[in-house]
């Protein structure tokens, strides 16, 4: 069993940065795959960034402008956003996925979930 939770949302101006944090505890391991979606009110959970033991994949709206990494010593994964834009407002969310050994950008892959973060840009 793990356990996830979110922090580090808000509201921020566009063009703003912001970074969220999400901390794993229970029975971790470095070889989970962590991912990050994001929702909004009416539309359906979507795929925004997911990290491996070695690589990275991005939601092509996001490319360029939002990071993921992780700090398995620390247990955590950052998703770190720049140039942020009143379209990124939505809440975010951490997922891990056990089993996999690529990542994916399907729900259905991940198998426990944060309870999210709010995060607001204003135009």
């Amino acid at each position: 069993q793990v356990q996830l939770v979110e922090s580090g949302g808000g509201l921020v101006q566009a063009g703003g940065s912001l970074r969220l944090s999400c901390t794993i505890s229970g029975r971790t391991s470095s070889s989970y795959i962590m991912a990050w979606f994001r929702q909004t009110t009416g539309k359906e959970r979507e795929f925004v960034a997911a990290i491996s033991r070695r690589a990275t994949s991005y939601a092509d709206s996001v490319k360029g402008r939002f990071t993921i990494s992780r700090d398995n010593a620390e247990n955590t994964v950052y998703l770190q956003m720049i140039s942020l834009k009143p379209e990124d407002t939505a809440v975010y969310y951490c997922a891990v996925d056990r089993l996999s050994v690529t990542m994916s950008r399907q729900r259905g892959s991940y198998d426990t979930w944060g309870q999210g973060t709010q995060v607001t840009v204003s135009s």
